[in-house]
């Protein structure tokens, strides 16, 4: 038996999402910014996703621009906000992804931003009282990125709260929603966003594909030229199966959200409860435990101290269990997790991150806690 626990680093790709895709990997394959029939077929395609993707979020599509991924949309939105609008301070978390916080550290080399970071309690939550005496200091001159769930600990952002904040400083506030988007709705005509980012196989959509929202009100260049495509907003010929494929795994999680966040959250909650009557000293990092202010998909598990700990997660491999450590975009680095030691975790403890789909099953979590129990018992 194999179970797979790591769907915070990519799901399994829908099968009625690579049906939608099959066609343009296929028969539609002219270049949409082609004038010909061949690519005006494809070009309508991906206007028709633009809308429904739109649609879904409650803005225009002319405010929805398609990337790469998530990474290239975060580095879009922190660096050329900046520069568009003569930002001369940031404020961001220790714990949001690499693709934020390597871009602001990157910017701030370079002398073209100051960059604070907002206090964090002992669970990892923002101080959004920190974030307000900030932003009073300096009123129309701060960039806000802060994620809206935490792609280690799960942990989630009052994005709809700092949204009012930004709108009262004047501050350009910019989320990365890649481990929500599919998981919660965002209704963009209420939230108080300049900019918001998605990535499709994070909702079992394909890889290499996400999007960036855009405030109609907020102005930017392009990030990366060479070409007209995405009205003049991001160079390259679009990748029309991804493109195809995110639209109809976003509609696919709108339209069961309720029912698969249900399952999700029951498999959580027993996981939960197994671990904790059968690993002694066991602990749960950031706020991944509580039910009701969390990402559901996600559960950060810290274990008791132990020399061994290092080699759990590919212990639990050869026992059948795909899971990581923190966050799967650092895998094969010999630098910790920041987001643990943003938060002090004991770097003696095991700390594992079981991350769940709607395709997982109270077999596989049974499965799962038998086996670490095992393995947490032969290291005690």
């Amino acid at each position: 038996m194999r179970v797979y626990l790591d769907n915070a680093a990519t799901t399994p790709l829908d099968k009625e999402v690579l049906e939608a895709m099959l066609p343009y990997l296929t028969e539609h394959f002219g270049n949409p910014s082609s004038i010909h029939g061949h690519g005006r077929l494809v070009r309508s395609a991906i206007e028709r996703s633009r809308k429904k993707v739109a649609e879904l979020l409650n803005t225009s599509p002319s405010e929805i621009f398609f990337t790469s991924g998530g990474t290239e949309a975060d580095n879009t939105a922190l660096t050329k906000s900046i520069e568009a609008y003569g930002l001369t301070h940031a404020i961001t978390s220790k714990i949001e992804h690499h693709a934020v916080l390597h871009t602001l550290e990157y910017l701030h080399e370079q002398g073209k931003i100051d960059l604070t970071y907002v206090e964090l309690d002992e669970k990892g939550h923002a101080n959004l009282d920190h974030l307000e005496a900030f932003l009073k200091d300096h009123p129309g001159k701060a960039l806000i990125s802060l994620m809206h769930a935490n792609n280690e600990i799960g942990n989630l952002n009052d994005i709809e709260k700092i949204g009012r904040l930004a709108k009262e400083y004047q501050a350009v506030f910019h989320t990365d929603t890649v481990q929500a988007v599919g998981h919660y709705r965002h209704d963009l005509q209420a939230l108080n966003l300049n900019m918001m980012v998605g990535a499709a196989h994070k909702f079992h959509g394909p890889k290499g594909v996400g999007f960036l929202h855009i405030n109609h009100n907020c102005k930017i260049h392009p990030f990366i030229h060479g070409g007209a495509q995405e009205r003049n907003m991001r160079g390259g010929t679009e990748n029309v199966p991804g493109i195809i494929g995110l639209a109809k795994a976003l509609e696919l999680a709108y339209e069961h959200m309720d029912e698969h966040r249900k399952h999700m959250e029951a498999l959580k909650e027993s996981m939960i409860r197994q671990l904790s009557a059968n690993i002694e000293s066991i602990t749960f990092n950031g706020d991944s435990a509580n039910l009701n202010n969390s990402l559901y998909t996600v559960l950060s598990v810290s274990l008791p101290p132990n020399e061994d700990n290092d080699m759990l997660l590919f212990s639990l491999d050869i026992e059948g269990v795909s899971a990581s450590g923190g966050s799967a975009c650092s895998s094969g680095s010999n630098v910790g997790s920041h987001v643990l030691g943003a938060l002090g975790v004991d770097p003696m403890r095991g700390n594992i991150r079981f991350s769940f789909s709607r395709f997982t099953t109270q077999q596989d979590i049974d499965f799962t806690v038998q086996k670490l129990t095992e393995l947490v018992a032969v290291r005690a």
